[in-house]
This record gives C-alpha cells, structure tokens and sequence, in this order.
C-alpha cells in the first residue's frame, strides 16, 4: 500500500496527467514548457537569496507567484483551459513593465553588449533571464499547436527583459563595473 503522497507510481510508465486528467507523455510540449517555467521558478528562488533590497524581494516573490499559475494554465490541456479565466491579464503585463522601469531607474543608458556576470546575484540573475527565454521558446511550440494567452507569451517575454535590468541593477548598487562584449583580435600564428 502507497503511504506516501510524493510518489504515485502512475508516471513509471514515461506518463503524467495534464489538469483534468489527460495522459500525456512525459516529452509533451506543454510539459517541456511547464517544467522549464518551473525551472525558472526553482533559479528565482536561488536568485532571492542573494536579494536584499525589499522591494526587489517583494517583486520577485510576486513573479514566483504568478509563475505557479502560469505553470497551471500550460499544464491544462485546452478543452479544460476553455472552461476557466486566463491567469495572465493586460494588468500583469503592465505591472511587469512598471517592475522593469523601476529596475532601471538611475542606471546609465546603453553603452554597449553586456557579458553575463559581476556579483553573484547579477550572475544568478542572467541565469534565470537565459532560462526565462528558453520557457518563452517552449511555451511557443506550445502555442503552435494549442490555444495559449497571448499576454501569458508577452508577460514571459517582459520577465527576461526584467531579469536582464535587475541583474544591471544589482551590479550597480554593488558598485560593480559591468563587462562589456569587445572583439578579441586573434593572434595569427607563426
């Protein structure tokens, strides 16, 4: 008898079940899109422990939040997402906006390409901007074959251009230069 309620068994067979119920195999689209935004999720919560300013902390525990959800709906095949609201709205894309101007206030205009890195947290930061586009890749192929909010594709899209100001944002109050991209000239060889 099963005590536990972490393990099932029912996905031994390379299987899981989409919110109401549907069997779908575990290389599915929409579970390679959710399993990424909950990759993303797991790098936000490694990236708050590097946060300290509350603000910051509060906004990113409001994208963890709205995350989960965003997990929920990608993991609703459509027949059942018809039946409920989205759980992205034209509010949370423009709240996402206002996150990412507050992230870039007082910080220098462009001065060119910037190398991933400087403190931890800015590092751990391009971590999950590089993850947060690879779930907006994912949740595309999703879209291509099912229905998918189109606001859900925009918010992610205005998450990495967050996660790209916030990473700026926290090598500057450390006072840490930014690495810029120049051209290596090659040595030729003798």
């Amino acid at each position: 008898m099963n005590k536990s309620h972490l393990y099932t068994r029912t996905g031994d067979d390379g299987t899981t079940s989409l919110v109401g119920g549907q069997r779908v195999a575990k290389t599915h689209a929409r579970l390679e899109a959710y399993g990424t935004v909950d990759e993303l999720n797991s790098q936000l919560g490694l990236l708050l422990t590097y946060i300290t300013d509350e603000a910051d902390r509060a906004t990113l525990l409001a994208i963890q939040n709205q995350l989960f959800v965003i997990c929920s709906e990608l993991a609703t095949a459509d027949e059942d997402l018809r039946a409920r609201r989205s759980s992205v709205t034209e509010d949370d894309v423009q709240w996402i906006e206002h996150a990412i101007d507050a992230a870039e206030e007082g910080q220098p205009g462009w001065r060119g390409f910037i190398l991933p890195g400087g403190t931890r947290g800015a590092a751990v930061a391009h971590v999950c901007r590089t993850v947060c586009r690879r779930a907006e890749r994912r949740i595309h192929v999703v879209a291509q074959e099912s229905e998918v909010n189109p606001l859900l594709l925009a918010y992610v899209n205005r998450l990495s251009d967050y996660l790209f100001a916030l990473a700026k944002k926290i090598n500057l109050q450390a006072g840490k230069e930014e690495n810029f991209w120049r051209k290596i000239e090659k040595k030729a060889k003798s």
